[in-house]
């Protein structure tokens, strides 16, 4: 059994996308995983599986999200070390703003993180390190150009975290 770290994409934003903690766990706990636990209500789940393709695991979630749900939920999957490493990487920048991590579920190609890294400016970072997408930016959050939407248009699906999340269950549960 290997332990897996999964993140859902789009859920608990409105009326209409209501994903429980419990109800994840069910779904998780349907699609065969064992010793699952959540970390708070964004969509964080943490499962134990036999299985070791990141894609098969990814889809038996997903089957099992949308039968619980009802709805559609993307599901980025990544193993502990690979956690561990995006919250070491993170560290290492030692930004004083606000920073958010982009979890893609493909790994980009070099075209696309040239393409986005080079849309950062002086007051927005995008690092893209692996699978993942550091968003280094300033304290106009809500104005940013470099959102998870910007990262979804040159990466493809990716679900979006601030750091002290992403640290947070690297302690946790890496």
């Amino acid at each position: 059994m290997a332990t897996y770290i999964g993140f859902l994409r789009a859920i608990n934003l409105g009326p209409t996308r209501k994903f429980p903690k419990a109800s994840i766990i069910k779904a998780v706990e349907a699609a065969g995983f064992t010793d699952v636990a959540t970390y708070i209500n964004t969509g964080n789940v943490r499962f134990d599986t036999p299985l070791r393709s990141r894609a098969k695991i990814e889809a038996a979630l997903e089957e099992a999200f949308e039968a619980e749900a009802g709805f559609a939920v993307p599901t980025v999957v990544f193993t502990q070390k690979e956690l561990r490493a995006i919250a070491e990487e993170a560290a290492s920048f030692g930004h004083d703003g606000r920073h958010y991590v982009s979890l893609c579920k493909e790994a980009p190609s070099a075209a696309a993180i040239k393409k986005l890294e080079e849309t950062s400016t002086a007051d927005e970072v995008a690092k893209v390190g692996g699978r993942a997408v550091h968003l280094l930016l300033g304290a106009n959050y809500h104005e940013a150009k470099l959102t998870n939407a910007a990262v979804e248009k040159t990466m493809g699906v990716a679900t979006n975290r601030n750091l002290t999340v992403i640290s947070a269950l690297a302690e946790k549960w890496c």
